[in-house]
């Protein structure tokens, strides 16, 4: 097992990992992502992501991405986008070490949160967070624009 900072050539395998779980998440129709805009987004003039990736001895079986968001209350915090771990290699702790990674980093830089959301259907990850002693808050509601919708505002 190897954890470690993602970098560009990884990001075909990190898209085939989002794949699998919009696939899960029965929203495999939802993604739009394509590895230029991947590789723009994360590696280009103005990077708005970064990730870690863990990997068993021949491929990347794991990502956590991540990016800085701004809490008015609090200050800088850790967002983590998605913690994902391949179905075959899951319950064998990459997910806890890309974890600890994150909040590490949230160390590192001074964040003052890491901040996440699971489904709430997403048992298995529900009960995870849960060991980790996360504050599961229910009573936020997410709102989204789409991208078809600003561009008709």
């Amino acid at each position: 097992m190897n954890i470690r900072k993602g970098i560009k050539s990884d990001l075909s395998q990190v898209l085939e990992l989002i794949q699998e779980l919009a696939d899960y998440e029965k929203a495999a129709h939802e993604v739009e992502i394509t590895l230029t805009q991947l590789e723009e987004d994360g590696f280009g003039e103005n990077p708005v992501y970064e990730f870690f990736v863990a990997e068993n001895e021949s491929e990347i079986v794991g990502i956590a991405l991540y990016y800085f968001r701004y809490s008015t209350w609090k200050g800088k915090a850790v967002y983590l986008e998605d913690l994902v771990v391949k179905g075959s290699e899951r319950g064998k702790g990459y997910g806890q070490l890309l974890l600890d990674s994150i909040i590490k980093e949230a160390k590192r830089t001074n964040s003052k949160q890491v901040r996440w959301q699971v489904l709430d259907w997403n048992e298995p990850a529900i009960e995870f967070y849960k060991k980790l002693g996360a504050d599961l808050d229910g009573e936020w509601i997410n709102c989204t624009l789409t991208s078809q919708q600003i561009q008709s505002y």
